[in-house]
């Protein structure tokens, strides 16, 4: 499955949103890592939660099949929660890739919105749960690729960490990922 944009698309006068490139890589990352995603920009009036996943400790979780897709998340045994905030960066910012962006006040917004999002969804509310934050880099490339653009040319399985991918003009690199990077 390809979440990035279609390459060959053109719209004009329109910028892809670097933040959701930045998510859609992340989010094919921790797939390939036997992550389920439950939710992509989940929203409440108190905040967003850029990826929130489930994953089945141990195990590496491949739900395409379509009795694993309709298997109720409860019956998923040692499952495990994570609220990943990705942060996208151009070279030379001001907050270390994004990590300074993660501020006490920003943490708390984070807590609040996940306490509403587990309230809203009671059948995972027994699931231990983590905050992660993901960093990637992005570049925006000065030409445009010169062999045909097609979904295999931005599909590159298996993801790694710091490997480019390049998606919509933009090279990205997820530097780090980090796993329970505030409580």
């Amino acid at each position: 499955m390809n979440i990035f944009p279609d390459p060959t698309a053109t719209f004009q006068n329109q910028t892809p949103d670097i933040g959701k490139l930045g998510e859609q890589l992340v989010a094919e990352w921790l797939q390939a890592q036997g992550w389920v995603i439950l939710h992509h920009r989940w929203r409440c009036r108190w905040g967003e939660i850029d990826l929130i996943t489930c994953s089945e400790v141990g195990a590496r979780a491949d739900y395409t099949t379509p009795s694993e897709t309709n298997r109720p998340l409860n019956s998923l045994n040692s499952s495990l929660l994570a609220f990943v905030e990705v942060k996208t960066r151009k070279p030379g910012n001001w907050d270390e890739g994004g990590r300074l962006a993660i501020t006490p006040s920003k943490q708390a917004k984070l807590r609040q919105t996940a306490e509403l999002f587990l309230a809203a969804r009671s059948d995972l509310a027994d699931f231990p749960c983590r905050f992660d934050v993901a960093l990637v880099s992005c570049q925006r490339l000065s030409q445009p690729s010169s062999h045909a653009a097609t979904d295999e040319a931005v599909q590159v399985p298996p993801l790694e960490l710091g490997q480019p991918i390049v998606a919509a003009g933009y090279q990205l690199i997820l530097k780090d990922y980090i796993q329970s990077a505030f409580s």
